[in-house]
């Protein structure tokens, strides 16, 4: 009986009209705020900070927070000792020679860094209580400060002028090209900081030239300088077969992160064509920009920044005071033992003039990759690791190769001593930055070689309301001091491979 009911229902079913069972009087729609929606929004809070913090040199630093005022810090060293290199020995009744020392002033001005934000008085109601938004505000406005300070504390460049760039030279490139025979060819080059590096691109804006205007946040305005050294007389090449290349080059500029290259037919058409981190660029053709190297400012040498401090590689340059070699283009060798020769040359350098060894080498990723390459190319580290099973069916357990190696450390030859070897977001690629946290000489008063002294620490600005918005400010008002600043290093211009 039931069967027969439960196929007479089925039947009854199928006979329906079901469409007015499909209208519903409240369903779910899309998530849009629109007319009839009365889902739930499951969102968390608070807001997620989905940005990189990265400051490992402001993070090692000790901060040293002053009273005495000043416009700057200032110390003095004893950096020689019998400078003439006497004799010691003493005839029979007679003094021996009288030594000179040699005596150097430091100074390091102090500079103001900071940044502001706003927020109106409806994007502080509509967080609600699951939103703090004037929190989250100026959490993040202390932490663009922080990458911004540093920034500051390895490329800011107050005192070190680039000038005006040499002029290039022009050759035969060792690849082919489409320049026909009889071509002939006009180049210019700017020299850039790590900030114009930055702000530079070929197909748009171009190179940024002398002095940049910024607005503040309270209608005034402040220039400093843009980062892009004066643009160099120009250099002419003609061709000399059909199908050459040009190789443009120009002599290593202190300071320099970057090179932005100008090319043309005449030295009037002569267009912003590539910008490099290696003072050598090779063309085959004329690449189309939007900048000529008559643009506006460009014979202004902006690369120097009055409102900043002088950073790490700015320290380590100025007045020859630490290592520098160039590569010209060229890249890292390996030296078959486990090195890289001109890593080696600079710790020679620094064991031989110095006697000392710095104690970290920062790089860029791209030089990470290569100094890699090249300990490992040479046979000293093995490429994979073979791991055994060891247990019962995990999939932890299967055999394995595991692929990949990373040298953390390098072995200074010299001192006997291990240098950690550290990636730095803000070193432009084609450098590398040697930088030392202890002097090794007896009795020196050096407790920390490198330190942040500050006027007044990070600090934090309510500005008064004038109108239905919270305005804040984050600041501070600091100095990088490097003692001893001959215990710096840079390799610039290495080219990647």
């Amino acid at each position: 009986m039931f069967g027969d009911l439960s196929q007479q229902t089925f039947d009854l079913l199928n006979k329906a009209d079901l469409s007015t069972l499909n209208k519903t009087t409240i369903g779910q729609a899309q998530i849009s705020g629109a007319p009839g929606n009365l889902n739930a929004f499951d969102l968390r809070g608070p807001a997620l900070q989905l940005y990189p913090v990265i400051t490992p040199l402001r993070n090692r630093l000790p901060r040293q927070v002053s009273d005495r005022g000043d416009l700057a810090t200032r110390w003095k060293a004893i950096t020689g000792v019998n400078t003439q290199n006497f004799e010691l020995g003493v005839a029979q009744g007679r003094r021996s020679a009288e030594m000179s020392v040699t005596e150097t002033d430091y100074i390091a001005s102090y500079a103001g860094l900071g940044l502001e934000a706003s927020i109106d008085w409806e994007a502080v109601w509509s967080g609600g209580k699951e939103f703090d938004n004037k929190a989250t505000l100026v959490q993040s406005l202390l932490r663009a400060v922080m990458i911004g300070e540093e920034n500051v504390i390895l490329n800011g460049n107050a005192s070190m002028p680039l000038g005006t760039a040499p002029a290039p030279t022009i050759a035969v490139g060792a690849t082919a090209g489409t320049f026909a025979n009889g071509t002939a060819l006009f180049a210019f080059v700017t020299a850039l900081t790590a900030r114009a590096l930055a702000n530079s691109t070929v197909s748009l804006a171009g190179v940024p030239y002398g002095q940049v205007t910024r607005v503040n946040i309270d209608g005034t305005s402040t220039q400093y300088g843009a980062g892009a050294s004066a643009i160099s007389p120009s250099a002419s090449f003609t061709t000399t077969a059909a199908n050459q290349s040009v190789q443009v080059s120009v002599a290593a500029v202190k300071g320099a992160a970057g090179y932005a290259w100008y090319l043309g037919t005449t030295a009037a058409n002569a267009t912003l064509s590539a910008i490099t981190t290696v003072n050598k660029a090779t063309f085959g053709a004329i690449t189309t920009g939007t900048q000529l190297a008559t643009a506006a400012n460009s014979n202004t040498d902006g690369s120097a920044n009055a409102l900043v401090f002088d950073g790490f590689l700015t320290q380590a340059l100025k007045s020859n005071a630490g290592y520098f070699a160039s590569l010209d283009g060229n890249t890292l060798s390996a030296d078959q033992a486990n090195g890289v020769v001109e890593i080696d040359t600079a710790l020679q350098w620094f064991w031989d003039n110095k006697r000392l060894s710095p104690t970290e080498i920062w790089v860029n990723s791209q030089e990470a990759r290569n100094i890699n390459k090249k300990i490992v190319a040479s046979g000293g580290i093995p490429l994979f690791r073979f791991t055994l099973p060891g247990g019962t069916g995990s999939d932890d357990d299967k055999p394995a190769l595991l692929g990949g190696a990373s040298i953390a450390k390098y072995w200074n030859k010299f001192t006997q001593q291990f240098l950690d070897i550290r990636i730095h977001p803000n070193l432009a690629p084609g450098s590398i930055f040697f930088n030392s946290s202890e002097i090794p000489y007896p009795l020196s008063g050096v407790d920390n070689v490198s330190f942040v002294r500050c006027r007044r620490d990070y600090y934090q600005i309510e500005w008064p309301v004038v109108s239905r918005q919270y305005v804040y400010g984050v600041y501070a008002d600091e100095v990088l001091v490097c003692r001893a600043p001959f215990s710096l290093g840079v390799i610039a211009n290495v080219a990647n491979g």
